[in-house]
């Protein structure tokens, strides 16, 4: 049998529920030729039982390992690989029909090394997915890289919807950071290194994130936490936008603490501008979604998004490391 031409890579921890739906969208793909490598990270809820029901369905493996994170775990599978074109998703990620397809598109037209795609929300994801989807996309909080095809020429993949040639994998050996902006780190190194990276912006994936506003606001503390470990190890990719969350929550936390303290005017004009700003993020939302109670979900979650990456940035750049 000759080697397929591209490997599915799929990290999981602990989410049977979410590799089921996305290996079943993988059964519905319009282009065929590929394989699957579904690498359980040391789940204690493990979904071998998942990957048996499409074994009739999809080339698909599987591979269980001690827990070390996601970019160990796309290593290993990367290395069992044997597709010309190495592909990550996440295991919260749903694929539309058309996925490789337009990927076939894309690479016949730009002859990438290494690619990424954007990542929208699906009709049947709950209010809160899709609030928090929008925050995570839109130009008005941190978003705003995401699927704009005027960023084809220096778009950083992200890991729910990255893919990279095997040359690539030879030349950089993968991941290098074990998570938090492991996907980043490499996205850098690969750019480093020469590669032809772009955005194929129609080859988006539908993804669910977390389901609570609480799981949200871990998963943006992380990424801020992420972001300033990037720093560390390339300094040059921590821009003053990196730093707009943290102003974004240190703003807020002085309008509440020290403008009362100085006179209800400067206290009011302070506190206006982030409700106007919070009024234009849920009328934006409102716009995009067409849903009402989307929209006003989308002001908590942009509130939680800011502060969470604002704080985990900051506490980490705050740290000392020992050279």
């Amino acid at each position: 049998m000759h080697s397929p031409k591209y490997s599915v890579i799929v990290p999981v921890f602990n989410r049977p529920q979410e590799v089921d739906e996305l290996l079943l969208s993988l059964t519905q793909q319009t282009f065929r030729n590929f394989e699957v490598i579904v690498v359980e990270d040391g789940s204690t809820v493990r979904c071998d039982s998942v990957v048996d029901c499409y074994r009739d369905q999809l080339s698909i493996q599987y591979y269980f390992k001690p827990n070390s994170g996601p970019g160990p775990s796309r290593n290993a599978g990367f290395a069992l690989a044997k597709g010309e074109y190495l592909v990550v998703f996440d295991s919260d990620c749903i694929l539309p029909p058309t996925y490789f397809e337009v990927v076939e598109k894309g690479l016949a037209e730009n002859s990438f090394d290494a690619w990424g795609g954007p990542d929208k929300a699906h009709e049947n994801f709950t209010p809160v997915q899709r609030a928090m989807g929008y925050t995570m996309s839109s130009l008005l909080t941190t978003g705003g890289i995401r699927g704009g095809k005027k960023h084809v020429g220096w778009f950083q993949p992200r890991s729910f919807n990255m893919g990279i040639s095997r040359k690539v994998f030879e030349a950089t050996q993968g991941f290098a950071f074990d998570r938090f902006a492991e996907d980043i780190e490499f996205s850098i190194r690969m750019k480093k290194a020469g590669f032809h990276v772009g955005l194929i912006a129609d080859a988006f994936v539908f993804h669910k994130r977390r389901t609570t506003l609480r799981q949200f606001y871990h998963q943006v503390f992380n990424f801020g936490k992420g972001r300033a470990l990037v720093g560390r190890v390339h300094p040059e990719e921590v821009k003053i936008t990196h730093w707009f969350p943290t102003i974004f929550t240190v703003g807020m936390v002085f309008i509440i603490v020290v403008l009362p303290l100085l006179g209800k005017e400067l206290f009011s004009l302070g506190a206006s501008a982030y409700i106007l700003y919070f009024i234009a993020i849920g009328f934006h939302s409102l716009y995009i979604n067409r849903n009402i109670q989307v929209a006003l979900l989308s002001v908590p979650s942009a509130f939680l998004q800011l502060c969470g990456y604002g704080i985990g940035f900051l506490q980490e750049s705050l740290k000392k490391h020992n050279p």
